[in-house]
């Protein structure tokens, strides 16, 4: 695994005199594999963030969501989570394809609680896994790089209302969100998107 920490982290580390309990933190905690404590955590979220990038070194933070258990923890290296229809910019999937590299951040906000994962992506069109997952795109499959806990401190302490009813579901239907069937969006939507399906029930937000 290589080292977390470049020229720059170190400059601020030794500014502030942080880089002993910098070390110490990557010699603990910092590791490569997903233990059974982080298959626990993950696979009971519901959502997470993931940063990637372009091959210019464009940033792009994107939000997931799911129900619980959508995330798949396959080994301890390697997850699994699904991309499903969105709007149609391919932002995290287009920097997946051009440059592998992803970090997720995972937080309980209830428990106050969360991990991040960094590491190497990749999309299979044939990956096995999208037939179990109802609507899904794309698969993703992220190889771990680095797996590590951060402090909870400034977790702020939500509760669940509801999960989005936009969230594909093999049981029943899967409502429009109500932008597609805006004047600006309906002359460029896909062929085969479902907003085209006039039987669809339409709703705001989910």
């Amino acid at each position: 695994m290589m080292g977390l920490y470049h020229e720059d982290s170190r400059k601020l580390q030794d500014r502030f005199d942080t880089r002993r309990v910098a070390d110490r933190i990557e010699e603990r905690i910092v590791h490569d594999r997903i233990d059974d404590d982080d298959r626990a955590f993950i696979e009971a979220r519901d959502m997470f963030f993931i940063a990637t990038v372009d091959e210019n070194g464009q940033p792009q933070c994107s939000y997931k969501g799911g129900e619980p258990g959508f995330v798949r923890v396959l080994d301890e290296r390697t997850i699994a989570f699904p991309i499903y229809n969105g709007n149609g910019m391919y932002l995290t999937a287009g920097n997946v394809l051009a440059t592998q590299k992803v970090g997720l951040l995972f937080i309980d906000f209830e428990g106050r609680k969360r991990i991040r994962l960094n590491g190497v992506a990749s999309i299979d069109d044939g990956d096995p896994l999208l037939a179990e997952y109802p609507e899904a795109q794309l698969m993703v499959r992220v190889t771990a790089t680095e797996v590590f806990p951060n402090c909870p401190r400034y977790i702020h302490e939500y509760r669940l209302v509801a999960h989005s009813r936009f969230v594909p579901r093999s049981e029943c239907q899967t409502p429009v969100p109500a932008w597609k069937h805006s004047e600006w969006a309906q002359d460029v939507l896909p062929e085969n998107d479902p907003a085209l399906d006039p039987g669809r029930e339409v709703i705001p937000r989910g």
